[in-house]
């Protein structure tokens, strides 16, 4: 997935979809990083791509927050 295509389809997300989105992906974060404490992960960049995905939905919340609270 690119990152220019993954922005966009994120700002077209409500806010309530990109909170969930955040919570689902912070448990598998969670997931991954006690799976790989234990034992060797079958894919380790998926925790680096877990988290980037975490901060580019982060971003967008805070440039909508920051949009609505400027204006």
């Amino acid at each position: 997935m690119a990152k220019e295509t993954a922005a966009k389809q994120i700002r077209e997300m409500a806010d309530a979809d990109i909170r969930s989105r955040i919570a689902e992906l912070e448990e598998e974060r969670f997931r991954l990083r006690f799976r790989g404490a234990t034992q060797p992960l079958e894919d380790p960049l998926r925790l680096r791509v877990v988290r980037k995905d975490i901060a580019r939905l982060n971003t967008v919340l805070r440039e909508r927050a920051l949009t609505s609270s400027g204006t």
